[in-house]
């Protein structure tokens, strides 16, 4: 294996990713760099139906093995919104900056113990001839009071690590890499990956 795609057009994503995988000697293209410029309806009911369902339908369209992951904040006290919706929360066009203050809204005057949070990252891996690796993990936090910080990306400003003192946005990348829900799913996947090849 030469090369894997990952379904997703998010750079920032993809930065994480690539350093992440790099010492599998593997080129990690994103999904327009493999040709496949292609909308991918996510009707999955869970993290891992989504990602499953981005992987196989990037498969199908390049004939290449294909990672996709899917993965989102889940606030406690909105009974894990914005979950699975998380990307498309108050639509996909709405700057994260308006996301991130309409939940420190929706938690004004909310304790911290009731804050609790957790990002999840679940990450498929589909092969050609039908093999399938999936993967999922968790980093928990509470949402903070306020956005601090201008590293990571989408909900990290107000995703408050409490065994750090401060957001997932004020962690440098490779700090965020080694504890990260993307992180952790992704070197269970490169274990899965290296068992299997």
């Amino acid at each position: 294996m030469k090369r894997i795609v990952f379904a997703t057009g998010n750079e920032g994503k993809l930065r994480e990713i690539r350093m992440i995988l790099a010492d599998m000697g593997v080129q990690v293209l994103s999904m327009k760099e493999a040709g496949a410029d292609i909308e991918i309806d996510e009707t999955g009911t869970t993290f891992e139906e989504n990602a499953l369902i981005k992987a196989r339908t990037v498969m199908e369209a390049t004939g290449e093995v294909v990672m996709a992951d899917d993965s989102g904040l889940e606030v406690d006290w909105l009974d894990k919104a914005p979950g699975i919706y998380s990307a498309r929360f108050m639509g996909e066009d709405t700057s994260y900056v308006i996301k991130n203050q309409a939940i420190l809204d929706k938690l004004e005057g909310v304790p911290a113990p009731d804050r609790t949070a957790r990002f999840v990252c679940a990450i498929a891996c589909v092969f050609p001839d039908g093999r399938i690796l999936q993967t999922k993990e968790t980093m928990e936090g509470i949402i903070a009071d306020q956005a601090c910080g201008s590293g990571g990306f989408g909900y990290d400003p107000i995703f408050w690590l409490p065994e750090k003192g401060c957001t997932s946005a004020e962690l440098t990348a490779e700090e965020k890499n080694s504890i990260s829900h993307r992180g952790k799913a992704l070197r269970a996947m490169k274990a899965l990956l290296e068992d299997t090849l």
